[in-house]
Protein backbone atom coordinates (compact mmCIF):
# COMPACT_ATOMS: atom_id res chain seq x y z
CA UNK A 1 0.00 0.00 0.00
CA UNK A 2 2.85 2.30 0.59
CA UNK A 3 4.22 1.43 -2.86
CA UNK A 4 0.99 3.01 -4.57
CA UNK A 5 0.49 5.97 -2.29
CA UNK A 6 4.00 6.76 -3.30
CA UNK A 7 3.22 5.97 -6.74
CA UNK A 8 -0.17 8.25 -6.47
CA UNK A 9 1.75 11.29 -4.74
CA UNK A 10 4.54 11.29 -7.56
CA UNK A 11 2.09 11.31 -10.21
CA UNK A 12 0.64 14.50 -9.01
CA UNK A 13 3.77 15.85 -9.17
CA UNK A 14 4.03 14.36 -12.49
CA UNK A 15 0.80 16.71 -13.54
CA UNK A 16 1.97 19.68 -12.06
CA UNK A 17 0.10 22.20 -13.64
CA UNK A 18 -3.62 19.59 -13.57
CA UNK A 19 -2.66 19.90 -9.75
CA UNK A 20 -2.53 23.33 -9.41
CA UNK A 21 -5.59 24.31 -11.19
CA UNK A 22 -7.39 21.55 -9.12
CA UNK A 23 -6.28 22.82 -5.86
CA UNK A 24 -6.88 26.47 -6.63
CA UNK A 25 -10.31 26.22 -7.28
CA UNK A 26 -10.97 24.30 -4.34
CA UNK A 27 -8.78 26.94 -2.17
CA UNK A 28 -11.06 28.91 -3.69
CA UNK A 29 -14.07 27.52 -2.21
CA UNK A 30 -12.28 26.96 1.09
CA UNK A 31 -11.59 30.80 1.10
CA UNK A 32 -14.92 31.58 1.05
CA UNK A 33 -15.92 29.08 3.43
CA UNK A 34 -13.49 29.80 5.53
CA UNK A 35 -13.89 33.94 5.63
CA UNK A 36 -18.00 33.42 5.86
CA UNK A 37 -17.06 31.41 9.76
CA UNK A 38 -14.27 34.05 10.22
CA UNK A 39 -17.09 36.30 10.28
CA UNK A 40 -19.33 34.95 11.76
CA UNK A 41 -16.97 34.04 14.34
CA UNK A 42 -16.05 37.42 14.42
CA UNK A 43 -19.46 39.10 15.15
CA UNK A 44 -20.41 36.45 17.46
CA UNK A 45 -17.25 37.24 19.69
CA UNK A 46 -17.83 41.27 19.26
CA UNK A 47 -21.12 41.15 20.35
CA UNK A 48 -21.93 38.60 22.48
CA UNK A 49 -18.39 38.96 24.39
CA UNK A 50 -19.78 42.47 24.59
CA UNK A 51 -21.56 40.75 28.02
CA UNK A 52 -20.61 39.07 31.05
CA UNK A 53 -22.50 36.07 33.01
CA UNK A 54 -22.21 37.63 36.04
CA UNK A 55 -24.17 40.68 35.05
CA UNK A 56 -27.85 41.14 34.44
CA UNK A 57 -29.62 43.52 32.14
CA UNK A 58 -32.69 45.14 33.18
CA UNK A 59 -35.16 46.34 30.58
CA UNK A 60 -38.83 46.77 29.78
CA UNK A 61 -40.48 43.63 29.18
CA UNK A 62 -41.05 42.53 25.22
CA UNK A 63 -37.91 45.14 24.36
CA UNK A 64 -35.81 43.54 22.17
CA UNK A 65 -32.93 46.30 22.47
CA UNK A 66 -32.09 48.78 24.71
CA UNK A 67 -33.12 51.30 22.27
CA UNK A 68 -36.69 50.34 22.39
CA UNK A 69 -36.66 50.26 26.03
CA UNK A 70 -37.95 52.10 29.20
CA UNK A 71 -37.05 51.62 33.04
CA UNK A 72 -38.86 54.52 34.83
CA UNK A 73 -37.32 56.03 37.67
CA UNK A 74 -39.00 54.25 40.82
CA UNK A 75 -38.47 50.76 38.82
CA UNK A 76 -34.82 51.49 38.99
CA UNK A 77 -34.46 52.71 41.96
CA UNK A 78 -36.23 49.60 43.25
CA UNK A 79 -33.69 47.50 41.07
CA UNK A 80 -30.43 48.70 42.76
CA UNK A 81 -32.22 48.07 46.26
CA UNK A 82 -32.75 44.45 45.60
CA UNK A 83 -30.68 42.00 48.02
CA UNK A 84 -29.05 40.24 44.77
CA UNK A 85 -27.14 43.10 43.84
CA UNK A 86 -23.12 43.16 44.54
CA UNK A 87 -22.85 46.48 46.36
CA UNK A 88 -19.48 48.47 45.32
CA UNK A 89 -17.28 51.40 47.10
CA UNK A 90 -19.77 53.19 49.66
CA UNK A 91 -21.56 50.26 50.15
CA UNK A 92 -23.46 51.90 46.81
CA UNK A 93 -24.96 48.96 44.90
CA UNK A 94 -22.81 47.81 41.66
CA UNK A 95 -25.36 48.95 38.84
CA UNK A 96 -25.62 51.35 36.31
CA UNK A 97 -28.57 53.22 35.27
CA UNK A 98 -28.24 53.80 31.30
CA UNK A 99 -29.74 55.44 28.41
CA UNK A 100 -29.39 54.43 24.70
CA UNK A 101 -30.33 56.35 21.67
CA UNK A 102 -29.08 56.85 18.07
CA UNK A 103 -27.39 59.19 16.54
CA UNK A 104 -26.19 60.38 12.68
CA UNK A 105 -22.60 60.69 12.01
CA UNK A 106 -20.50 61.18 8.68
CA UNK A 107 -17.87 58.59 7.84
CA UNK A 108 -14.71 59.84 6.74
CA UNK A 109 -13.52 57.57 3.91
CA UNK A 110 -17.43 57.24 2.51
CA UNK A 111 -18.87 60.82 4.30
CA UNK A 112 -21.90 59.28 4.50
CA UNK A 113 -24.17 58.77 7.39
CA UNK A 114 -24.17 56.32 9.99
CA UNK A 115 -26.36 55.53 12.84
CA UNK A 116 -23.82 55.48 15.98
CA UNK A 117 -25.10 54.58 19.47
CA UNK A 118 -24.86 56.72 22.63
CA UNK A 119 -24.92 55.25 25.79
CA UNK A 120 -25.39 57.40 29.28
CA UNK A 121 -24.05 55.61 32.15
CA UNK A 122 -23.45 55.71 35.70
CA UNK A 123 -20.32 55.75 37.93
CA UNK A 124 -20.32 52.11 37.83
CA UNK A 125 -20.32 51.57 34.66
CA UNK A 126 -16.68 50.41 33.67
CA UNK A 127 -16.37 48.53 36.86
CA UNK A 128 -19.16 46.42 35.59
CA UNK A 129 -17.13 46.21 32.14
CA UNK A 130 -13.78 45.21 33.25
CA UNK A 131 -13.12 45.04 29.46
CA UNK A 132 -13.59 48.46 28.80
CA UNK A 133 -10.36 50.66 29.43
CA UNK A 134 -9.15 53.96 28.26
CA UNK A 135 -6.11 53.93 26.00
CA UNK A 136 -6.20 57.74 25.12
CA UNK A 137 -7.22 60.97 27.41
CA UNK A 138 -9.73 60.99 30.58
CA UNK A 139 -12.97 59.76 31.66
CA UNK A 140 -15.73 62.37 31.67
CA UNK A 141 -16.42 64.13 35.12
CA UNK A 142 -19.81 63.14 36.42
CA UNK A 143 -22.19 65.84 36.11
CA UNK A 144 -20.50 67.54 32.86
CA UNK A 145 -21.04 67.36 29.43
CA UNK A 146 -18.13 65.60 28.40
CA UNK A 147 -17.98 62.46 26.18
CA UNK A 148 -15.71 59.70 25.92
CA UNK A 149 -15.75 57.61 22.45
CA UNK A 150 -15.26 53.88 21.39
CA UNK A 151 -11.77 53.78 19.14
CA UNK A 152 -13.85 52.27 16.07
CA UNK A 153 -15.71 55.67 16.14
CA UNK A 154 -12.39 57.05 16.31
CA UNK A 155 -11.07 55.35 13.31
CA UNK A 156 -14.13 55.46 11.18
CA UNK A 157 -16.10 59.12 12.12
CA UNK A 158 -15.01 62.74 11.24
CA UNK A 159 -14.72 64.77 14.00
CA UNK A 160 -14.42 61.94 16.35
CA UNK A 161 -10.78 62.39 17.85
CA UNK A 162 -9.68 63.25 21.52
CA UNK A 163 -10.07 67.38 21.83
CA UNK A 164 -12.61 67.16 19.07
CA UNK A 165 -16.22 68.27 19.65
CA UNK A 166 -18.96 66.08 18.48
CA UNK A 167 -22.57 67.90 18.11
CA UNK A 168 -25.91 66.24 18.56
CA UNK A 169 -28.98 67.36 20.67
CA UNK A 170 -28.28 70.63 20.11
CA UNK A 171 -24.71 70.95 22.33
CA UNK A 172 -21.28 70.56 21.40
CA UNK A 173 -19.66 67.71 23.62
CA UNK A 174 -15.78 67.55 23.95
CA UNK A 175 -14.51 64.04 23.92
CA UNK A 176 -11.96 63.93 26.27
CA UNK A 177 -10.72 60.27 26.13
CA UNK A 178 -11.06 57.10 24.09
CA UNK A 179 -11.48 53.55 24.95
CA UNK A 180 -10.88 49.70 24.14
CA UNK A 181 -13.03 47.51 24.82
CA UNK A 182 -11.06 43.94 23.96
CA UNK A 183 -12.60 44.26 20.51
CA UNK A 184 -16.65 43.98 21.85
CA UNK A 185 -19.48 46.19 20.55
CA UNK A 186 -18.54 48.71 22.95
CA UNK A 187 -16.34 49.93 20.59
CA UNK A 188 -18.89 51.28 18.66
CA UNK A 189 -20.42 53.21 21.04
CA UNK A 190 -20.16 56.83 22.61
CA UNK A 191 -20.32 57.37 26.50
CA UNK A 192 -21.31 60.08 28.68
CA UNK A 193 -23.02 60.77 31.75
CA UNK A 194 -26.46 59.26 31.85
CA UNK A 195 -27.76 62.57 33.82
CA UNK A 196 -26.79 64.80 31.37
CA UNK A 197 -27.95 63.42 28.37
CA UNK A 198 -31.25 62.02 29.37
CA UNK A 199 -32.53 66.16 29.36
CA UNK A 200 -31.20 66.11 26.02
CA UNK A 201 -32.60 63.79 24.32
CA UNK A 202 -36.40 64.12 26.20
CA UNK A 203 -35.74 60.95 27.48
CA UNK A 204 -37.75 60.84 31.21
CA UNK A 205 -36.68 57.35 31.75
CA UNK A 206 -34.05 55.12 31.42
CA UNK A 207 -33.08 52.57 29.11
CA UNK A 208 -32.29 49.72 31.21
CA UNK A 209 -30.57 48.83 34.67
CA UNK A 210 -27.33 46.98 34.46
CA UNK A 211 -26.04 45.51 37.61
CA UNK A 212 -23.58 42.54 39.40
CA UNK A 213 -24.79 40.27 41.18
CA UNK A 214 -23.52 38.77 44.89
CA UNK A 215 -23.95 35.15 43.59
CA UNK A 216 -24.74 34.24 40.08
CA UNK A 217 -26.83 31.40 41.15
CA UNK A 218 -29.45 34.01 42.60
CA UNK A 219 -30.51 34.95 38.92
CA UNK A 220 -33.46 33.05 39.19
CA UNK A 221 -35.10 34.99 42.30
CA UNK A 222 -33.88 38.16 40.98
CA UNK A 223 -35.44 37.20 37.94
CA UNK A 224 -38.84 36.36 39.48
CA UNK A 225 -38.73 38.40 42.04
CA UNK A 226 -38.79 41.72 39.04
CA UNK A 227 -41.22 40.00 36.06
CA UNK A 228 -43.50 38.72 38.97
CA UNK A 229 -43.80 42.92 40.50
CA UNK A 230 -47.65 44.29 39.89
CA UNK A 231 -46.10 47.73 39.95
CA UNK A 232 -43.65 47.22 36.71
CA UNK A 233 -43.64 45.38 33.45
CA UNK A 234 -40.18 44.26 33.50
CA UNK A 235 -38.05 41.57 32.25
CA UNK A 236 -33.97 40.75 33.28
CA UNK A 237 -31.85 38.83 31.09
CA UNK A 238 -28.48 37.45 31.90
CA UNK A 239 -25.71 40.66 29.89
CA UNK A 240 -24.19 37.80 27.68
CA UNK A 241 -27.31 36.40 26.60
CA UNK A 242 -29.07 39.66 25.67
CA UNK A 243 -25.94 40.15 23.38
CA UNK A 244 -26.37 36.78 21.91
CA UNK A 245 -29.93 37.72 20.97
CA UNK A 246 -28.57 41.00 19.43
CA UNK A 247 -26.52 38.91 17.26
CA UNK A 248 -29.07 36.19 15.94
CA UNK A 249 -30.31 38.34 13.38
CA UNK A 250 -26.83 39.17 11.49
CA UNK A 251 -25.39 35.54 11.99
CA UNK A 252 -28.11 34.06 10.34
CA UNK A 253 -27.49 36.46 7.35
CA UNK A 254 -24.23 35.63 6.98
CA UNK A 255 -24.37 32.21 7.36
CA UNK A 256 -27.44 31.55 4.59
CA UNK A 257 -25.65 33.65 2.03
CA UNK A 258 -22.26 32.72 2.58
CA UNK A 259 -23.15 28.60 2.76
CA UNK A 260 -25.08 29.36 -0.41
CA UNK A 261 -22.20 30.70 -2.02
CA UNK A 262 -19.92 27.99 -0.61
CA UNK A 263 -22.38 24.80 -1.88
CA UNK A 264 -22.50 26.69 -5.15
CA UNK A 265 -18.54 27.02 -5.51
CA UNK A 266 -18.20 23.52 -4.37
CA UNK A 267 -20.15 21.64 -6.69
CA UNK A 268 -17.88 23.14 -9.35
CA UNK A 269 -14.81 22.65 -7.19
CA UNK A 270 -15.89 18.91 -6.51
CA UNK A 271 -16.46 18.61 -10.56
CA UNK A 272 -13.22 19.68 -11.21
CA UNK A 273 -11.89 17.79 -9.10
CA UNK A 274 -13.56 14.47 -10.24
CA UNK A 275 -12.85 15.45 -14.25
CA UNK A 276 -9.03 15.75 -12.91
CA UNK A 277 -9.17 12.13 -11.26
CA UNK A 278 -11.17 10.91 -14.34
CA UNK A 279 -8.88 11.80 -17.07
CA UNK A 280 -5.99 10.36 -14.37
CA UNK A 281 -7.50 7.17 -14.54
CA UNK A 282 -7.99 7.09 -18.26
CA UNK A 283 -4.14 8.28 -18.62
CA UNK A 284 -2.68 5.31 -16.53
CA UNK A 285 -5.05 2.73 -17.58
CA UNK A 286 -2.30 0.69 -18.49
CA UNK A 287 -0.25 1.62 -15.16
CA UNK A 288 -3.17 -0.09 -13.55
CA UNK A 289 -3.21 -3.10 -15.44
CA UNK A 290 0.15 -3.66 -14.47
CA UNK A 291 -0.32 -2.82 -10.40
CA UNK A 292 -3.57 -5.75 -11.14
CA UNK A 293 -0.98 -8.17 -12.59
CA UNK A 294 1.26 -7.70 -9.72
CA UNK A 295 -0.88 -8.56 -7.24
CA UNK A 296 -2.32 -5.37 -6.07
CA UNK A 297 -6.06 -5.64 -4.87
CA UNK A 298 -8.74 -3.83 -6.27
CA UNK A 299 -9.47 -2.14 -2.96
CA UNK A 300 -5.63 -1.06 -3.14
CA UNK A 301 -6.21 0.49 -6.01
CA UNK A 302 -9.09 2.35 -4.84
CA UNK A 303 -7.22 3.68 -1.98
CA UNK A 304 -4.58 4.48 -3.49
CA UNK A 305 -6.66 6.96 -6.16
CA UNK A 306 -8.88 8.20 -3.58
CA UNK A 307 -5.59 9.07 -1.38
CA UNK A 308 -4.71 11.13 -4.43
CA UNK A 309 -7.59 12.83 -4.43
CA UNK A 310 -7.86 13.49 -0.58
CA UNK A 311 -4.26 14.54 -1.06
CA UNK A 312 -5.13 16.93 -3.99
CA UNK A 313 -8.17 18.22 -1.66
CA UNK A 314 -5.94 18.94 1.35
CA UNK A 315 -3.53 21.40 -0.71
CA UNK A 316 -6.12 23.20 -1.64
CA UNK A 317 -7.67 23.26 1.62
CA UNK A 318 -4.40 24.46 3.43
CA UNK A 319 -3.90 27.32 0.38
CA UNK A 320 -7.74 28.77 0.98
CA UNK A 321 -7.17 28.39 4.78
CA UNK A 322 -3.83 30.55 4.76
CA UNK A 323 -5.21 33.32 2.17
CA UNK A 324 -8.74 33.38 4.42
CA UNK A 325 -6.20 34.04 7.41
CA UNK A 326 -5.26 37.56 5.91
CA UNK A 327 -8.54 38.33 6.39
CA UNK A 328 -7.57 38.75 10.34
CA UNK A 329 -6.39 41.81 9.39
CA UNK A 330 -9.52 43.65 7.76
CA UNK A 331 -11.92 45.15 10.45
CA UNK A 332 -15.83 45.26 8.82
CA UNK A 333 -18.16 47.71 9.81
CA UNK A 334 -21.70 47.38 9.17
CA UNK A 335 -25.00 47.77 10.63
CA UNK A 336 -26.53 45.94 13.10
CA UNK A 337 -30.10 44.71 12.08
CA UNK A 338 -31.28 44.76 16.07
CA UNK A 339 -30.45 48.03 16.93
CA UNK A 340 -29.76 49.56 13.67
CA UNK A 341 -26.94 51.04 14.93
CA UNK A 342 -22.94 50.95 13.03
CA UNK A 343 -20.83 47.99 14.05
CA UNK A 344 -17.36 47.09 13.94
CA UNK A 345 -15.27 43.85 14.34
CA UNK A 346 -13.12 41.68 12.63
CA UNK A 347 -12.85 38.42 11.26
CA UNK A 348 -11.39 35.66 13.73
CA UNK A 349 -9.91 32.52 13.02
CA UNK A 350 -10.46 30.04 15.54
CA UNK A 351 -9.37 25.93 16.10
CA UNK A 352 -12.69 24.79 15.83
CA UNK A 353 -12.99 26.92 12.58
CA UNK A 354 -9.49 25.51 11.43
CA UNK A 355 -10.99 22.13 11.92
CA UNK A 356 -14.69 22.73 9.84
CA UNK A 357 -12.45 23.87 6.91
CA UNK A 358 -9.80 20.97 6.40
CA UNK A 359 -12.65 18.86 7.10
CA UNK A 360 -14.88 20.42 4.20
CA UNK A 361 -11.80 20.43 1.61
CA UNK A 362 -11.22 16.13 2.54
CA UNK A 363 -14.80 15.72 1.93
CA UNK A 364 -14.76 17.76 -1.29
CA UNK A 365 -11.71 15.42 -2.24
CA UNK A 366 -13.89 11.97 -0.96
CA UNK A 367 -16.88 13.09 -3.37
CA UNK A 368 -14.80 14.30 -6.39
CA UNK A 369 -12.42 11.24 -6.32
CA UNK A 370 -14.62 8.27 -4.85
CA UNK A 371 -15.94 7.46 -8.33
CA UNK A 372 -12.73 7.94 -10.80
CA UNK A 373 -11.15 5.72 -7.70
CA UNK A 374 -13.78 2.94 -7.96
CA UNK A 375 -13.68 3.09 -11.69
CA UNK A 376 -9.53 2.71 -11.39
CA UNK A 377 -10.75 -0.18 -8.98
CA UNK A 378 -13.28 -2.34 -11.49
CA UNK A 379 -10.64 -2.08 -14.07
CA UNK A 380 -10.23 -5.54 -15.84
CA UNK A 381 -6.37 -6.70 -16.50
CA UNK A 382 -6.47 -8.27 -19.62
CA UNK A 383 -8.52 -4.70 -20.74
CA UNK A 384 -5.88 -2.56 -19.25
CA UNK A 385 -2.87 -3.93 -20.14
CA UNK A 386 -3.88 -4.22 -23.68
CA UNK A 387 -4.56 -0.80 -24.14
CA UNK A 388 -1.35 -0.02 -22.74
Amino acid sequence: MQLLLSYSLRNLWARRMTTVLTAGGMALVVFVFAAVLMLDAGLKKAIVSTGSEDNVVVLRKGSETEVQSGVERPAAATIESMPQVETGVGGLPLASKEMVVLISMNSRAENAPSNVTVRGVGTFAMTLRPQVHLINGRMFRPGSREIIIGKSIAKKFKGASLGDRIRFGGLDWPVVGIFDADGSGFESEIWGDVDQLMPIFRRPVYSSVLLRLKNGDTFPSLKTTLESDPRFTLEAKRERQYYTDQSEAMSNFINILGITLTVIFSIGAIIGAMITMYAAVASRTGEIGTLRALGFRRTAVLGAFLAESLFLSLIGGATGLFLASFMQLVTVSTMNFQSFAELAFSFDLTAPITVKVLLFSLLMGFLGGFLPAFRAAKLNIVSALRSA
